[in-house]
Order: structure tokens, then C-alpha cells, then sequence
């Protein structure tokens, strides 16, 4: 009976060695990889959100006019020439507002579940890397990704000019050259994501959202079938009121398509068949994790002329590589097309997909888009 309770308080010292030791000791963990993957070994310490110390009271006015949401007039005194000339000395207080609210609102109690996301995998699969530069840029599809790639690919020498990059090279990554952050040991991850340059592009969430489905589900022009032979019979089979017209033929509608962004507990079931090819409708949060990573800037579409040229220079390599020509008038934002897209889908399900989206929407200063709930 004796020789029981020693082993007994043994045990109890023990564990509380155990217990003293753990508030010093970094143990590895695991975090869980992507849609139910076999989970991965992470170990690295992460950056915090970067604290934007705060604007004078001028600055942010000025700063917060030229980001709200419908950033489409953003410094918009039209010209003969397009966009106004604006120094980017200037712009630079716009890109550090930008930054205080994203961190106002990462520390958001309210909205943590919309904003923070475990820094697994798939994040850093989103993420490619330029070592040359020491850059690191976080893909948000449907946002003009495309011209940001031909950047980095230049950058990595694979071309020589961004127009000599063939569009089918730019989207495949055996041969374009860009690896990813995902690929390296943690040490390298934690090196990079400490040192490097990191940014990414946003967009108004639901204007995106209308991108997204014109692409995949109805243009579809690099003919990826899956879309339409694969994701959009399921999402029809589970979310259209009247299944009189469920053939292929008669297509995905965007109200489909909203109700089931919107289901928040129904859609976890068909994600995690459609795999990787949701990403083109993930939240920033879920792609980018911009909570829980340290971005030097985060351009926004609507204002990628000024954007552009800002994060060149940023990031040193203005001198090295342009940025494509942006045809007039394609990054602004549309409130006419985005009324004709959600004209005749309920209010409920438009707030639904509001909620899903809400951290978008909050941690990059886009308005709530009021005149669709009226």
C-alpha cells in the first residue's frame, strides 16, 4: 500500500516538472493541414500582425477617404490622361492606414473567428517566394494574380520581360519558376517570414465573388471542366429551390452559387470534395492569414494604379521590372454590376453570405454593401 501512494506522488511530481517546464519550453505541435489532409508536423514561430503606430489626425482623414470601400474614385480627379498623378511619398500614408486598420481589427475579440486562421499549409502553399529580392507574395485569385506571378517571374530570371511570359506558363508551376514558401524546411519559413518584403491584392468580397463565378462557371477560358461537370452539379443538386432544370445545360445560377457560400455548416461536406479549386472563393483570411502574418502592404484592385508602382518601389525593384499596363477603367469597382448580380436573390441569403464575408469586408475597409439590403 505504501510502495502505491510513493508511486502515486512520484507521478504527481512529475507531472508538475512537466507543467513548470511547458511555459519554457516550445514544444512542437501539430496544426491541421488542408481540408482533412494528413496533419503536419509545424514547429516555427510565426510574426505577429505588424503595429502601425498612429497617423496624425489629417493623414488619416485624408488616407481613409482614398480607401473606403468603393475605392473606385479613390483620388479620382479624372483627366484626359485617366487617374491623377499622385506622388507615391503621398500615397505611402494611404498604404499605412491601411495597415492600422487591419491591425484595429485583428485585435477585434468580435471578429476573431473571420480573421485568424492556424498558419497550416495551405496558407504557405499560397505563398511564392522570390529569393533574389527577398520577397514573398500571398496569391488571392480572382484580383488580378496573374500580372503580380509575371513579376516574380521575371524577378527569378525564367524571362526576361513580363509580356514574353506565354499565359499558359504563367498558371503552371513545374515550369514558371516560382516555388513556394510551403516547399521550404522551418527554418526557411521563419527566415522569410521575419525578413522578407510580404504583400498581397484585395478586392470588394462580393465583386470578387461575381468574378470568380464568371470565370469558372460561365466563361471558364482556360477550360478547366471541373468547374462545370463537377462543382456545379453538386452545388445544384443541394442549393437550387426548383430542381425542374438541374441538367448540365441549364448551368450553375449566381443564386446557387450564393446560397451555397452562405450555408456556413453545409457547404464543409462538399468543400472538402471540391479540394483545392475553392480557393477562388476562400476569404483573405483563409488564404493569406493576415492576422497571423507580418505584410509590409496590402494593395488594393481598385487602386492598382497607384498600388502598383507603390509596391515596385517598396519593395526595391522599380528600377528592374514593370508592372503590365492596366487597361483604363478595369479595376473599378461596379455597384451596377453587383446590383445586377444579386437582384432577385433573397435577403436572407445576401446576409448569410455577408457573415461569411464580414471579415473581408472589416479588415480591408470595404463598406457593408447597405443598398443590397434595402
Amino acid at each position: 500500500m505504501r510502495r502505491h501512494w510513493l508511486l502515486v506522488g512520484a507521478c504527481g511530481w512529475v507531472l508538475l516538472v512537466l507543467v513548470f517546464a511547458s511555459k519554457f519550453i516550445n514544444f512542437g505541435f501539430r496544426m491541421p493541414d488542408d481540408y482533412g489532409g494528413r496533419p503536419e508536423l509545424l514547429n516555427w514561430t510565426f510574426p505577429s500582425i505588424k503595429t502601425v503606430k498612429p497617423l496624425p489626425e489629417q493623414l488619416v482623414q485624408k488616407a481613409a477617404s482614398q480607401s473606403s470601400p468603393a475605392v473606385t474614385q479613390l483620388f479620382s480627379i479624372q483627366s484626359s490622361g485617366g487617374l491623377a498623378e499622385v506622388e507615391l511619398s503621398d500615397w505611402h500614408s494611404v498604404t499605412v492606414q491601411r495597415l492600422q486598420l487591419l491591425s484595429s481589427i485583428c485585435r477585434n475579440s468580435s471578429l476573431w473567428n473571420l480573421t485568424h486562421t492556424p498558419l497550416r499549409k495551405f496558407v504557405l502553399d499560397r505563398i511564392f517566394v522570390c529569393d533574389k529580392y527577398k520577397i514573398l507574395f500571398c496569391q488571392t485569385p480572382k484580383v488580378g494574380n496573374t500580372q503580380w506571378k509575371k513579376v516574380l517571374i521575371v524577378l527569378n530570371g525564367k524571362f526576361s520581360k513580363v509580356e514574353d511570359i506565354p499565359e499558359n506558363v504563367v498558371h503552371d508551376h513545374e515550369r514558371n519558376g516560382l516555388p513556394r514558401l510551403s516547399s521550404m524546411s522551418d527554418a526557411e519559413i521563419t527566415e522569410r517570414l521575419h525578413t522578407y518584403f510580404k504583400f498581397f491584392i484585395v478586392r470588394d468580397p462580393f465583386e470578387r465573388l461575381i468574378s470568380a463565378f464568371k470565370d469558372k462557371f460561365v466563361k471558364n477560358p482556360r477550360f478547366e471542366p471541373w468547374y462545370k461537370h463537377n462543382i456545379a452539379p453538386a452545388i445544384i443538386r443541394k442549393y437550387r429551390k426548383s430542381h425542374q432544370d438541374t441538367g448540365e445545360s441549364a448551368g450553375l445560377h449566381f443564386e446557387d452559387f450564393v446560397r451555397y457560400l452562405g450555408d456556413e455548416p453545409g457547404r464543409q461536406h462538399l468543400d472538402q470534395q471540391f479540394g483545392n479549386h475553392i480557393i477562388h472563393w476562400l476569404t483573405y483570411t483563409d488564404l493569406c492569414a493576415p492576422c497571423d502574418i507580418s505584410y509590409d502592404v496590402v494593395g488594393h484592385h481598385e487602386t492598382l494604379e497607384l498600388d502598383a508602382p507603390y509596391i515596385l518601389k517598396a519593395a526595391g525593384i522599380a528600377d528592374l521590372v514593370s508592372y503590365p499596363t492596366i487597361p483604363p477603367g478595369i479595376t473599378r469597382y461596379n455597384r451596377t454590376k453587383v446590383e445586377h448580380y444579386f437582384s432577385g436573390i433573397s435577403k436572407r441569403d445576401i446576409r448569410r453570405l455577408y457573415a461569411r464575408y464580414q471579415g473581408d469586408f472589416s479588415l480591408f475597409g470595404y463598406h457593408r454593401p447597405d443598398f443590397l439590403f434595402d
